[in-house]
């Protein structure tokens, strides 16, 4: 009896990390989706929605790094004025991995198609849970 106890308690406990995981993936999916979205539409602000509004946002991009999200939102404006130079903005995800209880890498390639020519690349973000919400508090991409 304590053995099947035992088992049904470790069972629980599994399904319940799997569900929570799976919760959490797919929460930082849906922040990444209304990213495209906006960044799509050529709004920034609503792209930015994702980061975390905060002066300890780190960017690193091949212009080097960025601290904060007001500087990061500018950098972005200078780069990428109008619709044609943002183009439209699609994800492809390759890895996303746990780092702690509220944190997570997401490792992935991004692809721009422009009037003003195409832009790709790759990049890793790290989500965290602040306040209840998934916020990108880290940026590499290139």
């Amino acid at each position: 009896m304590k053995k099947l106890l035992f088992l049904i308690t470790i069972f629980t406990l599994t399904t319940t990390f799997a569900q929570t995981e799976a919760e959490d993936k797919d929460a930082i999916l849906t922040v990444m989706k209304m990213q495209e979205k906006a960044w799509s539409n050529n709004d920034l602000e609503g792209f930015m929605q994702g980061y975390w509004k905060s002066d300890s946002l780190k960017f690193y991009g091949s212009n080097g790094l960025t601290k904060g999200w007001q500087q990061t939102l500018d950098n972005y404006k200078k780069g990428y004025p109008t619709k044609e130079h943002s183009g439209t903005l699609s994800f492809k995800i390759n890895d996303i991995s746990k780092i702690s209880d509220d944190s997570y890498w997401v490792m992935g390639e991004y692809f721009l198609k422009r009037n003003v020519g195409d832009a790709n690349g790759v990049f890793m973000i790290i989500f965290k849970k602040i306040n209840g919400e998934w916020k990108i508090i880290a940026d590499t991409s290139c």
